[in-house]
């Protein structure tokens, strides 16, 4: 694709016909919010008591991209909880069959069509591996879940091999991947869901580097990984749902 072609992409179309050409309208059973849980699940420490800088304008201030971790302090439990709670809760369900979700983060339609992978290396609590977020666990509360899904071979190598040599992604907490399941946005809106979905996006990244700055934790979101080993390592098929951001999680170094 040129240059004008990627800028007219930018531009907003005409939903109103495509939206009435959608799934939706034409009465087909909307797919699920959430992926299914397969293995067992991990129920995180609450986050009611954890210290947080409560000051807005302050967050607005601290918050920068950190790439400087120490690999010695890990984070914790709790500290995970909040922050994949800020990101993709689910709050409430919403419309008929509960086909929209409301959670900390806006979606275009209440759509939400994202998943949240976890890589953890240093969260007190936790196993050294791989993660899933499991929303669907703790509908309406103030409460997270995971699942365990399985062991990170050579985890600093491949790490750095996802993230196309940025090493010091490695040394982070944590490295959070969000992967996308197109349908959830095509099925309300056809062909012009996937830039509705970019925008999402942010607003998911925003929400992780606020919490991560109101708990005094680095992070910094990472638009340049290797595709095909980001979907390999995360076990997705790379076109029902594939990677699309990557977000380091930590405790900055000399903090």
């Amino acid at each position: 694709m040129s240059a004008a072609d990627n800028r007219n992409f930018m531009k907003c179309p005409s939903f109103k016909e495509e939206m009435a050409k959608s799934d939706q309208q034409n009465g087909v059973t909307p797919p699920p919010v959430s992926k299914a849980a397969s293995g067992g699940l991990i129920q995180l420490p609450a986050f009611d008591d954890i210290a947080l800088n409560k000051a807005y304008t302050h967050l607005l201030d601290i918050r920068r991209s950190v790439r400087s971790y120490d690999e010695n302090t890990p984070m914790t439990s709790a500290q995970l909880a909040f922050i994949l709670y800020s990101a993709m809760a689910i709050q409430e369900f919403r419309g008929q069959d509960n086909y929209a979700t409301l959670r900390p983060a806006p979606s275009g339609g209440a759509r939400h069509p994202f998943e949240l992978y976890i890589a953890v290396q240093n969260v007190d609590g936790l196993k050294p591996g791989l993660y899933r977020y499991h929303p669907l666990g703790n509908v309406g509360e103030k409460a997270v879940c995971i699942e365990r899904l399985g062991d990170i071979s050579d985890y600093k190598s491949t790490i750095t091999d996802m993230v196309v040599g940025q090493k010091w992604a490695e040394n982070a907490s944590c490295v959070l991947f969000i992967s996308c399941v197109p349908y959830r946005a095509e099925w309300r809106y056809r062909e012009h869901a996937h830039r509705v979905v970019l925008i999402d996006l942010g607003h998911v990244g925003q929400n992780i580097m606020l919490s991560g700055a109101a708990l005094g934790l680095g992070s910094c979101c990472i638009a340049a990984y290797d595709q095909i080993e980001c979907d390999k390592v995360l076990g997705l098929d790379s076109t029902d749902e594939y990677t699309v951001y990557a977000i380091t999680v930590g405790v900055p170094k000399n903090a």
